[in-house]
């Protein structure tokens, strides 16, 4: 799916595409139209996901976490795609930090599961559809050898004991994930929200710290503003490896457009296969 395709399906949805503007393209196309935003999925198998992430919001709604609210109470399939609806937030106020998000993961964190089913947390069930997407761009060495490295991780991952009870966690718990309004920081795409371990949120900031130049000092802010380092739990290097392959994995999706994709793919599969964990990657 390119821009080209995903305002074919913003008109079939009878949403008008002149002065739309494209804020994303990476798992859905993410637009802006009017006070609405618009996420557009990129295949019909993302529709629950995308009920999901509906039901959601409606549920930090009712428990009072600020978080993106839908414009619709369900997700569409329109010509093969999931669309979702979402109301528009205003322009940030400034540029969210650590600090923001883990005061709202602590918001999260202390949450009931909701009254829906939740999946767990599966962070490595995207390698096969990504590497189907990117077909013959990845070499098949290359494919076999992120296959077993995720086969590696998803066992390693599944005999551990976590350090924080079990609970809803957002998934991909980012400083890009939040907006700051004037009313005060909010989350955004909620896709990935799961039930499972609470640690999984915590291991992405040490991956920014790791992989994609977070300053040792922002990384403080996070750790103490949550009240925790998820570095003093064992387990964590196995988290942080498995997030680490599954943004790998993902970026070969967009190699067969983007030359510079295509150069950040190539040397994320060189640092992991030589296991180097020094090397800087560059965020897409």
């Amino acid at each position: 799916m390119d821009e080209a395709r995903a305002r074919e399906v913003l008109a079939a949805a009878g949403v008008a595409t002149a002065g739309t503007e494209l804020l994303a393209l990476g798992e859905n196309a993410v637009f802006a139209a009017g006070d609405l935003v618009v996420k557009v999925g990129r295949a019909p198998e993302l529709l629950a996901r995308a009920a999901r992430e509906v039901a959601v919001s409606e549920w930090l709604a009712a428990a009072g976490v600020p978080a993106v609210r839908a414009a619709e109470p369900e997700a569409r399939l329109v010509s093969g795609h999931p669309v979702t609806l979402w109301h528009r937030l205003p322009p940030a106020v400034r540029p969210a930090g650590p600090r923001d998000l883990a005061a709202l993961l602590r918001r999260v964190h202390a949450l009931d599961p909701p009254p829906f089913t939740l999946p767990r947390r599966d962070l490595l069930g995207g390698v096969d559809r990504w590497l189907r997407l990117a077909g013959d761009a990845v070499s098949p060495a290359d494919a076999a050898f992120l296959r077993t490295r995720r086969d590696t991780l998803a066992a390693a991952a599944a005999d551990l004991v976590p350090h924080l009870p079990p609970g809803p966690v957002h998934g991909d718990a980012l400083p890009r994930n939040v907006h700051v309004t004037p009313a005060g920081p909010v989350l955004v795409d909620l896709e990935t929200f799961s039930v499972d371990l609470r640690e999984h949120d915590l291991v992405v900031m040490d991956l920014q710290r790791a992989r994609y130049g977070l300053p040792d000092a922002s990384y403080e802010d996070f750790t103490a503003t949550y009240g925790w380092d998820v570095r003093q739990w064992p387990g964590s290097a196995v988290l942080r490896a498995a997030r680490e392959l599954a943004g790998c994995t993902w970026l070969s999706q967009h190699i067969r457009h983007s030359p510079t994709a295509r150069t950040e793919f190539h040397h994320r599969v060189n640092t992991l296969r030589t296991s180097d964990t020094a090397s800087t990657w560059h965020a897409f």
